[in-house]
């Protein structure tokens, strides 16, 4: 989680967080399981939204960048005290998982980029 101001992050926060993955398991154990998993993926959820709330909307941005797991990213924007992000321009790099500041360096470099494509076409 970061807020970056022109070309450099100004605040950021980094870490993880452990959610189980899914299991194979039959029965109870697979209930308990995916209770376990729920659990785990809604106090992250929560943390990240407070994060992002003390940290991006100390000033409100232009545009945002998400990275990571889109369906947590979207959970994460449909928190009632982050509801002044879900209107604005966004772009996202569900290719991003690992939480590290370098990550986080890359990313701003990638969010603000622009993919252009030149044909050349001759014509008579």
């Amino acid at each position: 989680m970061a807020r970056a101001e022109g070309d450099r992050l100004v605040e950021h926060k980094t870490g993880t967080r452990y959610v189980q993955g899914r299991t194979s398991a039959g029965g109870w154990s697979q209930q308990r399981y995916a209770r376990r998993r729920a659990h785990q993926a809604e106090g992250l959820v929560a943390a990240v939204a407070e994060v992002a709330h003390r940290i991006v909307l100390t000033d409100l941005p232009e545009a945002l960048v998400l990275g990571g797991d889109r369906r947590l990213g979207q959970q994460v924007l449909a928190r009632p005290e982050l509801a002044r992000l879900a209107g604005l321009p966004r772009r996202e790099l569900t290719d991003i998982a690992d939480p590290r500041f370098a990550v986080l360096q890359r990313s701003l470099v990638r969010g603000r980029s622009v993919a252009i494509t030149v044909r050349n076409r001759h014509r008579p």
